[in-house]
């Protein structure tokens, strides 16, 4: 399976070609749409290239994929991207420009995302915020998601220490299960339920 296109009422959910570069750009460039993000915004075309290519372009060759350019049906360029990771911990990451924020486009491509992975038959999906964006983390618990504990972590290849909360959906049913994994990985909490 191989990224299939997905759609929702304003969405559409797409892979990134090359000739998506100028868009992707824009986005990996914004200082404020990548500020909670590990990677230094994109100061060039090029550098913006590199990213597509090792963050889509690869990522389509693989069996499976789930990272789409999320675009407004109206024009269908991209303002911004969602990915699923294909094994443990399943992350759910997304990212717009801020001209789109707080339309409820990140909830709804979400959405279009896990009720893919759903049919996929994935047992379930994370996803992590920095604790000083909140914002992401309501968009989290829109898509059903529950939060489960904190974390540090020592940010790279930006070199800062920063909180995540990590939130979880179960898709199989089993509600008792939580991914362990950041906590095995980085064993100092600050949160816990």
């Amino acid at each position: 399976m191989n990224t299939p296109a997905l759609s929702t009422a304003r969405l559409t959910l797409r892979r990134f070609t090359p000739d998506d570069l100028d868009a992707l750009f824009a986005i990996y460039r914004d200082r404020q749409a990548n500020r909670f993000l590990p990677w230094f915004p994109a100061e060039t075309a090029a550098d913006a290239a590199r990213f597509l290519e090792s963050h889509y372009l690869s990522v389509y060759r693989q069996p499976a994929g789930y990272a789409y350019a999320l675009c407004r049906k109206a024009d269908n360029i991209p303002i911004g991207y969602i990915k699923a990771e294909v094994s443990p911990p399943y992350d759910l990451g997304y990212g717009l420009l801020p001209a789109f924020w707080g339309k409820g486009y990140a909830a709804e491509a979400g959405a279009a995302v896990i009720a893919r992975l759903r049919l996929d038959g994935f047992p379930y999906v994370t996803a992590t915020h920095d604790r000083l964006n909140p914002n992401s983390g309501r968009v989290m618990q829109k898509l059903g998601m529950a939060y489960r504990y904190s974390y540090r972590e020592q940010w790279q290849p930006k070199d800062i220490p920063a909180v995540f909360r990590m939130y979880q959906l179960n898709l199989d049913g089993d509600e008792t299960r939580v991914y362990r994994g950041y906590q095995e990985k980085y064993p100092f909490f600050i949160e816990n339920l």
